[in-house]
């Protein structure tokens, strides 16, 4: 029996045209300002750029560099964790401001407000950082579904098409791997977190439909149907 559903954001509960249409450009416009007015006086974002200095092989004092390299990982859509808590902080500021609102689709509000109140577990897993996960679902359209999650996992798990990061999650959580569904709309992922023993939806809301023995589904409603089949 399922008890603990572990979800993907981007293509899943939201919709990837908000991430790489809304929040990537955002983050692309405002991080700049935001990292040479806090860089000075901001531990949590010195430790951050102090790795992004470790990673792209730069001095840790030299800002514009450090800035650049974001700037390309941005438009690389590169998943390096330093710049991905840095993009949480400063959509922070932009959710607090009333600039930004996260997008759920509303059969993804609906189901997670519902599984929720049937006692499930929720749980995300994205590779958006963990502050960015609790924002875009703190600030929906919707209202705030915070209240529904149980926990939140980033890429400090590991990567998201890597078996072992499935298995330090089931870890994390204490459960068998039978007793979680993972949603997601990548099948690499998917099979990723099948070869770890957990169940899963694949998510397509747009597009023919792939022929596959996978379980399908076009929306978190058909996932709900599968979740009371079992």
């Amino acid at each position: 029996m399922i008890r603990v559903i572990l979800t993907d954001i981007e293509g899943t509960t939201s919709s990837i045209s908000f991430v790489h249409d809304v929040l990537f450009p955002y983050a692309r416009k405002h991080l700049p300002g935001f990292v040479r007015a806090h860089y000075q006086d901001d531990p949590a974002v010195r430790e951050q750029l102090d790795m992004v200095a470790a990673n792209a092989g730069l001095e840790r004092h030299d800002i514009e560099g450090l800035i650049e390299t974001l700037q390309e990982w941005i438009r690389d859509d590169r998943k390096e964790t330093p710049l991905k808590a840095l993009q949480g902080m400063v959509w922070e500021q932009g959710y607090q401001q009333g600039e930004l609102k996260g997008h759920i689709y509303p059969d993804a509000a609906d189901c997670l407000q519902r599984w929720h109140d049937r006692g499930l577990r929720l749980f995300v897993y994205s590779s958006g950082s963990v502050k960015a996960q609790k924002l875009i679902f703190g600030f929906t359209t919707a209202g705030d579904f915070t209240p529904c999650f149980s926990g939140y996992f980033d890429t400090r798990i590991g990567g998201k098409k890597e078996v072992e990061s499935y298995r330090n999650i089931l870890n994390e959580l204490g459960v068998e791997a039978s007793t979680v569904l993972f949603l997601s709309d990548v099948e690499a992922e998917l099979d990723a977190a099948e070869a770890a023993g957990m169940k899963s939806a694949w998510l397509v809301r747009e597009g023919e439909l792939p022929e596959t023995s996978r379980f399908v589904a076009r929306d978190f409603e058909e996932v709900d149907t599968l979740l009371r089949k079992r």
